[in-house]
């Protein structure tokens, strides 16, 4: 029989050896314990950026630079944005440059912050689809909207800017009321050239 200390606990005859964990494992839980409030509060207190899904899209954005080469340079011009906004794997992309940017103004969603509401059928700054392209390379209300010219891709502008034409229309709410004036409907995309096309129809059934 072992002469090891014994917890006293008796279960129909069957005895417990007290066997206490290592410091270490104790002090390494401890540790994680007194670690997770600060784990939270970084990464799941809503701070824009922080998130798992956040990071995700900052590195869905930079990988994705890397593509660019297969669209070119894009124009900053309405046909070109109409064309981009109903592609659903590039608005995506447009997606990922907006949350890494543009929350903290316009709110993670488009509903608007400090920045106006994207989602609704008022604009301040927009008349067609290539003013939005201006204001985010220019920006607006002398340096309320800041100027992104010199801080993204020029496709990312184009991407971007289809991204937002896209939230017209879902009507989300926000803390701002509508702000500006009603304008023309989004034109309809222009007819795609054949091998773009093809190229789209083979996305899809990838």
């Amino acid at each position: 029989m072992s002469d090891a200390p014994r917890t006293g606990h008796n279960y129909d005859g069957i005895e417990e050896y007290d066997n206490p964990l290592p410091g270490w494992w104790k002090w390494l839980f401890i540790g994680t314990i007194a670690f997770s409030p600060f784990y939270w509060v970084y990464y799941h207190s809503g701070v824009a950026g922080r998130s798992v899904e956040d990071q995700y899209g900052v590195a869905l954005a930079a990988a994705t630079r890397l593509q660019f080469a297969e669209i070119g340079d894009l124009q900053p011009d309405t046909e070109t944005i109409a064309r981009y906004m109903h592609k659903d794997n590039w608005v995506r992309v447009g997606h990922s440059v907006f949350q890494a940017n543009c929350i903290s103004c316009h709110g993670r969603e488009g509903e608007g912050q400090i920045g106006p509401n994207l989602t609704d059928e008022h604009f301040k700054n927009i008349t067609t689809l290539a003013d939005i392209a201006t204001v985010i390379n220019k920006g607006a209300g002398n340096g309320a909207m800041p100027a992104w010219a010199n801080r993204l891709h020029p496709n990312e502008i184009v991407l971007v800017s289809a991204y937002v034409a896209s939230l017209r229309g879902k009507d989300l709410s926000g803390p701002r009321g509508p702000e500006g004036r009603n304008i023309a409907p989004w034109p309809e995309p222009p007819p795609e050239p054949e091998e773009d096309a093809d190229q789209d129809a083979a996305e899809q059934d990838s």
